[in-house]
């Protein structure tokens, strides 16, 4: 029996189903944008909670042992990943995580570098942050992307960076960074003191043989490195918000723990706790399932396009469950939001979103949905680029 359940979302206060006015300026576009599943969370972390709910008095929580049992075993056999408990920390999310740590260990006016395209909350924790946006674009190869180090190192030198903000698996390029290119970034941070925040939230999400390697399992880069994640991508639990920040080395331990305790945010609610350890601690079957049908999902869109549109360049889905796709063959980049919105009635993450002007002629689709709203999506721009529009 499927232990995965997809879920009718609509008219549930669901932010991709029910809050599309502040982005897309209108309601009742099929939403394929916000990185959320549209599929039930695992039993056992339904069964957690309803236990607690269950006993009626939701009052100061403490953290039992057994949840960072729980997360440091996940990791141990997930990825191979021998964390240790006093490394851990706790944030709402990743997104206000790398916003803290920019604070803290930048000032006003120094640059960080993001390599482009890019999750566009990265671009803004940079500039809201008053710290000046240095951007090195991925090398796109017929939609395969790869890292340009001699770019990222002049960019660097130039620019006198003093922080990155890496991006592993990357959003949303679907890249799995190997052993080998994470190593050759982490070594020219090293060199040029640039201190790293590893966003890793993406990290349970590989396909096709591809293996994410945990930043901190590089090399010796404790002193230099920050590492975020999160079960909310892995499980659909974002709206517990519970993250885990790992933070090896003392002295960084020290900057992160000061911060915190000035703006008083050091544990979160226990319902974000309790939905965690659950899934960490039952939720593999579950998740083996909802990445087959993402990647089924994926390969429809692939191959779909590839037989009726082969202009339409659709990158390759080695982690993540959001597909990066090209359409500059068949929609001008000026048309792209009226064709999509107007025309097919998707509501997508449009390209420029992510690095600026030179990327609007690609969307980012949200894969972790059903068959259906997938091929609905891809039907209606089919069927809309047949009637000529472009």
């Amino acid at each position: 029996m499927s232990q995965v359940t997809y879920f009718d979302r609509k008219n549930t206060n669901c932010n991709k189903w029910d809050g599309q006015t502040g982005m897309f300026g209108e309601e009742g576009l099929l939403p394929l944008w916000v990185a959320d599943m549209d599929f039930q969370v695992p039993g056992c972390v339904t069964k957690a909670l309803s236990d607690y709910v269950a006993q009626g008095v939701y009052g100061y929580y403490h953290v039992p042992d057994s949840y960072y049992e729980a997360f440091l075993t996940w990791e141990r056999e997930q990825h191979g990943f021998e964390a240790r408990r006093e490394w851990l920390r706790f944030s709402p999310g990743v997104v206000c995580a790398f916003n803290w740590i920019t604070q803290f260990m930048t000032g006003p006016g120094d640059a960080v570098i993001v390599l482009t395209p890019v999750y566009y909350p990265f671009l803004q924790a940079v500039t809201n942050n008053h710290r000046r946006l240095v951007t090195s674009d991925l090398v796109n190869t017929s939609g395969e992307y790869t890292i340009d180090f001699e770019d990222f190192e002049q960019k660097i030198i130039e620019n006198h960076v003093s922080q990155f903000i890496l991006c592993s698996p990357h959003n949303p390029a679907g890249r799995v960074w190997t052993r080998d290119e994470l190593k050759k970034l982490l070594d020219l941070c090293r060199k040029h003191h640039v201190f790293v925040i590893s966003d890793e939230i993406h990290h349970d999400l590989t396909f096709a043989g591809h293996t994410h390697t945990p930043s901190f399992c590089i090399g010796d880069y404790e002193d230099m490195m920050i590492t975020v994640t999160a079960p909310s991508k892995t499980f659909n639990l974002a709206g517990c918000q519970n993250s885990v920040i790992m933070i090896p080395d003392e002295t960084l331990r020290g900057k992160w723990d000061e911060y915190v305790a000035g703006i008083r945010v050091t544990s979160g609610n226990a319902f974000g706790y309790i939905a965690a350890e659950a899934a960490y601690r039952d939720g593999h079957e579950w998740l083996r399932e909802v990445k087959e049908i993402i990647y089924e999902n994926y390969l429809f869109v692939k191959n779909t396009f590839a037989e009726e549109l082969p202009g339409i360049v659709v990158s390759p889905l080695e982690g993540t469950y959001l597909c990066w796709i090209d359409m500059k063959a068949c929609i001008r980049p000026e048309d792209m939001k009226e064709f999509l919105q107007k025309k097919c009635r998707l509501a997508l993450d449009y390209g420029d979103w992510f690095g600026g002007e030179r990327f609007a002629s690609f969307v980012r689709m949200n894969l972790a949905t059903s068959k259906e709203n997938v091929e609905k999506a891809v039907r209606a721009i089919i069927d809309e680029l047949g009637t000529g529009y472009f």
